[in-house]
């Protein structure tokens, strides 16, 4: 996400419920992204939970940004 993005994000989060829980949603799966990414080794079950999150993660930006949207002139 382009630093922006989350500037306007952080000035509205306050303002709009849909963006806050997003955006809430968005770093606690970055967090857990990044435990497992610090694993040396993923097994199979790890491998589809870390794949899993991405498409989570995605499809939550995909949505910030469609809220950003409605604040952009």
């Amino acid at each position: 996400m382009e630093s922006k993005d989350e500037q306007m994000i952080l000035t509205l989060v306050g303002r709009d419920p849909d963006l806050k829980a997003a955006y809430d949603e968005h770093v606690t799966l970055e967090k857990r992204l990044a435990q497992i990414d610090h694993k040396g080794y993923l097994n199979a079950e790890e491998e589809i939970e870390r794949k899993r999150l991405q498409k989570v993660k995605l499809a939550g930006k995909d949505r910030m940004m469609e809220i950003l949207s409605k604040y952009r002139p």
